[in-house]
């Protein structure tokens, strides 16, 4: 066993904690691949902002689980070479079985989602609860989920959202033992999270439903999925390049802000830097036809990347001058 400290790494109690106290939210940035990684370390390095570190049971699959255990403590290494060692965290994202978060621990996470929201509720209780004892032996921290978001993004998948139901948080939470809570308030995963006609906005998150929810467990740190705003300059340059993306619609950064002045101390934004790393490649790719080598297109996608995740830190998160 790999134990996260040995990377450098740590977890997310004390970062969720200043988070809360301050006011800000800690962004959760996913990654694949080396480009992302570097942008996203750059990102925060440059703004001073802690971060965690996201990988899917996908990404996982795709990167190779040895890879991504040195990338991140290469990653702590760069950070600490730049002058500002910035806290981060390795996370493992939408966990489906105590099997998968398990193994996470084992190869270096310091925290994992248990993601049993589409199970009966009692299962659900009885699975991250599980998660949560393997978990805390190791100082691991776990975050659970109440609650369903349409959208697909990897392999997590919904037609239909669920809102959390307030009245199960408490249960939830007590019998569970869980450090974090990812809730349904109106985020969706994915670049096509909303329906809507050209000039209409989409619908606004529930914040009454958060309201209630920091009320029955007061200071008790809330996360939002699926909450990629998908600037609509980055979905014109992907069609003005060649793409086809029509109708996307994300959620506001303004309504994420104001949750981030909430208990919402953790915040994941996929898609985004999805769309941008799309819009940067195919620009090249499009402008240069005769363009082969790979560092050509990916490194202005690393470049554009890093500027969109500089920008959600300062003017969404509220993240930067934390580390």
């Amino acid at each position: 066993m790999v134990h996260y400290k040995e990377l450098g790494l740590v977890n997310t109690k004390e970062l969720f904690h200043k988070a809360m106290q301050g006011r800000y939210a800690i962004p959760a940035f996913n990654f694949n691949n080396l480009e992302q990684l570097q942008a996203i370390i750059a990102a925060c390095v440059e703004t001073k902002s802690p971060v965690i570190l996201q990988v899917s049971k996908g990404a996982r699959q795709y990167a190779n689980q040895t890879l991504l255990q040195y990338m991140a403590q290469g990653a702590v290494e760069v950070a600490k070479q730049s002058g500002h060692a910035i806290p981060i965290v390795l996370h493992l994202d939408h966990g489906d079985s105590f099997e998968l978060a398990k193994s996470c621990i084992e190869t270096g996470f310091s925290s994992v989602m248990i993601d049993g929201s589409h199970l009966p509720y009692e299962e659900n209780v009885k699975l991250t609860k599980q998660v949560v004892d393997f978990a805390h032996r190791h100082d691991v921290t776990v975050e659970g989920e109440l609650g369903v978001l349409a959208g697909i993004e990897d392999e997590v998948s919904s037609e239909h959202a669920h809102y959390t139901r307030p009245e199960e948080v408490e249960d939830f939470v007590k019998r569970t033992g869980v450090d974090s809570l990812a809730i349904s308030i109106g985020t969706s995963h994915g670049a096509f999270k909303f329906k809507v006609k050209p000039g209409e906005t989409p619908p606004p998150l529930r914040f009454d439903i958060l309201e209630e929810i920091e009320r029955r467990i007061p200071g008790f740190p809330i996360v939002l999925h699926g909450a990629s705003s998908i600037p609509q300059h980055i979905v014109d340059d992907i069609n003005k390049y060649g793409g086809r993306l029509e109708d996307t619609a994300g959620v506001s950064e303004e309504q994420l802000r104001r949750a981030a002045k909430s208990a919402v101390c953790k915040i994941n934004i996929d898609s985004d830097g999805r769309l941008a790393v799309t819009a940067a490649i195919r620009k090249v790719f499009y402008e240069k036809p005769d363009e082969f080598d790979p560092r050509k297109y990916l490194g202005p996608a690393r470049d554009s990347l890093k500027e969109l995740y500089k920008h959600k830190v300062v003017h969404v998160l509220g993240s930067n001058d934390k580390a």
